[in-house]
């Protein structure tokens, strides 16, 4: 067992991953379901980057932020999915330690990400409801690159405090983790050595990001529907919910699901309802935003008729 630690004390070399399910007549069922899932992911992201980069009428502080959306959940979908896939149709569902923990990194960079992306989507209703007359100087494009790189800046951040404390971590003959990817909790189920510290970090990290742009966010939304109240037409108002109410959907779908996962006990009972949770922010959420913001969007639609006509 000594000789094949790795230079991180860690005799073990490759995990299994136990995937969704362990039925086999389950297996090519949801490997099709979940490659017309992320074939909608990567073709619905791609296409509202490209039709953002275009159209000019879309190059707004909204849709700057919407382009980075699009960007993380293309990227975000790709770190997993495929490996899932292919865990679907092989024999054992193995994964190097190397890949594992890089997996394990970029999963955090982009899921931080998304948290604060979200959150100056928030802002930015809030401010072009709020305060509109400010709107040009308050999200002007310096401010909407700093609230970007923030947001990159602390998923950075936040994915090197998660991977490092996992590295510092013994796995000494338990290599099954009972997830689809190489998520904290299940990981730290494996450990032989002491997780005190990386609990630490999963409440501290983890809380501060979903709690922080979690009351932002909802901040945000009282001050939007008090302003939004005291609009006297219907029509008016009307208008104003629809500029908000892609943005709501999307944030309940991800948070909701994310909270869910982490903010509770690590159990293994936990884990295996946590893998259906999961589903959702690192699978459906990625899929349903560009639909979401498509469909509900008339500047999208609007752009994408002007743009298909010009085809």
């Amino acid at each position: 067992m000594k000789q094949m630690a790795p230079e991180n004390g860690s005799f073990v070399t490759e995990f299994i991953l136990m995937g969704l399910t362990d039925r086999p007549d389950l297996q090519l069922p949801l490997f099709f379901l979940f490659l017309v899932m992320y074939l909608v992911t990567v073709l619905g992201n791609l296409g509202l980057m490209t039709l953002i980069g275009l159209s000019s009428q879309l190059h707004t502080p909204m849709y700057f932020f919407l382009f980075n959306l699009s960007f993380i959940d293309l990227h975000y979908s790709s770190v997993f999915t495929p490996k899932m896939l292919m865990n679907f149709i092989s024999k054992k569902n193995v994964i190097s330690y190397t890949g594992c923990m890089t997996q394990l990194y970029f999963y955090c960079f982009f899921i931080i990400s998304e948290c604060y992306v979200l959150t100056s989507m928030a802002y930015d209703r809030y401010v072009a409801i709020c305060n509109p007359l400010l709107y040009n100087t308050s999200m002007s494009p310096r401010v909407c690159c700093n609230l970007m790189l923030g947001s990159y800046l602390v998923a950075f951040s936040g994915a090197m405090a998660h991977t490092g404390c996992m590295l510092r971590l013994t796995f000494c003959d338990a290599n099954t983790i009972n997830h689809y990817f190489c998520d904290i909790l299940p990981l730290l189920q494996l450990s032989c050595s002491s997780i005190y510290v990386n609990e630490l970090v999963v409440y501290i990290v983890g809380g501060i990001n979903i709690i922080v742009p979690s009351v932002t966010i909802f901040l945000s939304y009282v001050f939007i529907l008090s302003s939004i109240f005291k609009i006297n037409s219907s029509e008016g108002r009307s208008k104003a919910l629809s500029t908000c109410s892609s943005h709501i959907i999307a944030v309940s779908l991800f948070f909701g699901s994310g909270a869910f996962m982490y903010l509770k006990p690590s159990s293994a009972g936990s884990m295996d309802e946590g893998k259906v949770s999961s589903v959702f922010y690192t699978i459906v959420v990625p899929m349903m935003n560009p639909v979401i913001y498509s469909l509900r969007n008339k500047d999208v639609k609007m752009s994408l008729g002007k743009f298909l006509s010009r085809r």
